[in-house]
């Protein structure tokens, strides 16, 4: 089984709390929508304090083209990911930093900008990676992006289990606010998303990295799991247009958790003899506060079960795909016992969700 060494994440510089994004978003939309005071309670009910956005408030006041939104995401995705790759190398799970030289593939996971070529590129000319070094971008898994780049980094690392990946996630969702967008989507979509990334380091069994590794127990893959809801392309997404990236998002989400989601991850635990009882967490992408909601009804689950994912999302915001590393870096800090099995989760355009079973076992016995 492949293993999770690192994880690492980092934000733009600019933390902004929920009631300045109010103020702001009510002079932009003022006399634009009916019972806009009324609407803009979805700022009080998201749960979250603050959040991290790509360029100071002022700069989101004016109109600004596709062009100069997608230009200051090339620039700010560049430098977020070498500081997170840099600090992933470098975690306090090594006992010796790890070099660039030694990472054989790159997932590169964005939704909310476009660059070709892929930010990979960009960051392979500033860091000294090999040239052999195998590039695979994502684009256009959203919010599942996260845990859809572990499970397709694990497998890599299961075919090749010398091999050393990593998952980089940058989400600047900051940079898709319309001005002229007047749907409701798009004022929850502005109460709840946020900018950043993060960095996941992915071994296969025989990487000789394992040597650098100071913890005893470390969460290794049992299996993944991608699952497809047919007739479901409405349910979120973009709606790309002249001007940019306009954001499709359901109010039914939670009624999917419910309907279908929880279904699938019941089918996912019993292919391996589980049950949502045998989980020690659930490392689950916040998608927002409804969605958490949704999680613990339908699966049964103990209110701790997801503190993790309302704290980051109460501290971040929805970074969309690197959201779940977000929460994966918290959980990696807990104590576990060898052999407590946990799942990565989320949810994305498609419609769509990713499973990953974890276990944690002992270095040497994998």
């Amino acid at each position: 089984m492949s293993f999770i060494a690192s994880v690492a994440t980092a934000n733009p510089p600019y933390e902004v709390n929920q009631e300045d994004v109010s103020v702001l978003v009510q002079k932009i939309f003022n006399g634009k929508f009916r019972n806009l005071d009324r609407m803009l309670r979805v700022f009080e009910h998201s749960q979250i304090e603050r959040r991290f956005v790509s360029a100071p408030l002022s700069w989101f006041s004016e109109q600004k083209s596709f062009q100069e939104k997608n230009e200051l995401y090339i620039q700010m995705a560049v430098q977020l990911s070498e500081e997170v790759i840099t600090r992933c190398l470098e975690a306090d799970t090594f006992a010796k930093k790890v070099s660039v030289e030694e990472i054989d593939a790159i997932f590169f996971v964005s939704t909310t900008g476009i660059a070709a070529p892929t930010i990979d590129a960009y960051v392979m000319n500033h860091m000294s990676f090999s040239p052999y070094v195998k590039r695979i971008p994502i684009w256009g898994l959203g919010c599942n992006g996260g845990a859809s780049g572990l499970s397709r980094a694990m497998e890599y690392c299961k075919a090749y289990p010398e091999h050393n990946a990593l998952v980089v996630c940058v989400e600047l969702c900051s940079l898709t606010f319309q001005h002229g967008d007047t749907t409701k989507s798009n004022l929850i979509g502005t109460s709840l998303f946020a900018d950043g990334a993060a960095c996941t380091l992915i071994c296969g069994d025989d990487s000789q990295l394992i040597e650098k590794m100071k913890c005893e127990l470390i969460p290794s893959f049992v299996d993944t799991q991608s699952v497809l809801m047919k007739d479901s392309l409405d349910v979120m997404g973009w709606d790309v247009q002249n001007e940019g990236l306009f954001v499709i998002f359901s109010k039914d989400i939670p009624t999917l958790v419910h309907n279908w989601f929880a279904k699938e991850v019941l089918h996912f635990l019993e292919k391996k003899d589980l049950h949502v009882g045998l989980l020690r967490t659930l490392i689950a992408h916040p998608g927002g506060q409804k969605v958490l909601d949704a999680y613990e009804e339908s699966l049964q689950l103990k209110p701790d079960m997801l503190q993790v994912s309302r704290d980051v999302l109460r501290s971040f915001g929805n970074m969309s795909s690197a959201t779940v590393m977000f929460v994966l870096e918290k959980i990696m800090k807990q104590s576990f016992k060898e052999n407590d099995y946990g799942v990565i989760c989320a949810l994305g355009p498609g419609f769509c969700t990713e499973f990953a079973l974890l276990q944690w076992k002992q270095r040497d016995g994998r």
